[in-house]
């Protein structure tokens, strides 16, 4: 780990808390309002620069959703995973990926070799399905 990796500051800590209780994914502008909320004053460009370094480190997972860069911490997970991602309210479920094997075929099929895999299967959680259900009920009802 490098001087930089290993560094921390009383602002990477507070970024590492509020991401500890935000626990899914969370955007850096919505990081910096809790931030504030709590009473830190940790400019916007330092919670992207944090962020994007602990993604950098494998300490932190990054996806895109909804055109906005989201990050999750990761240190209880430091393995390489994948993820379910409601597209609503941005829970998130850590899941097994498919067969190694599954994969190298697919990619030899299309004249591919792997170098890396993402895996992010984005959808509704049950409860924002749920609710999604309700409001079109009572929309039928009007």
């Amino acid at each position: 780990m490098t001087a930089a990796k290993s560094r921390h500051t009383e602002q990477k800590d507070a970024i590492i808390a509020a991401m500890r209780e935000a626990n899914d994914f969370v955007s850096a502008s919505d990081l910096y309002e809790r931030l504030h909320a709590k009473g830190h004053s940790i400019g916007l460009a330092t919670v992207y620069r944090q962020l994007n370094s602990l993604a950098k480190s494998g300490s932190a997972d990054t996806i895109s959703m909804s055109g906005r860069q989201m990050f999750r911490l990761c240190d209880e997970t430091p393995k390489h995973h994948h993820h379910l991602v409601c597209e609503c309210c941005g829970k998130t479920v850590e899941i097994e990926p498919p067969d190694g094997e599954w994969m190298r075929a697919i990619a030899a099929e299309n004249g591919f070799t792997i170098s890396r895999h993402v895996l992010e299967v984005f959808g509704l959680c049950s409860e924002c399905r749920a609710k999604q259900e309700r409001l079109r009920n009572a929309a039928r009802r009007r």
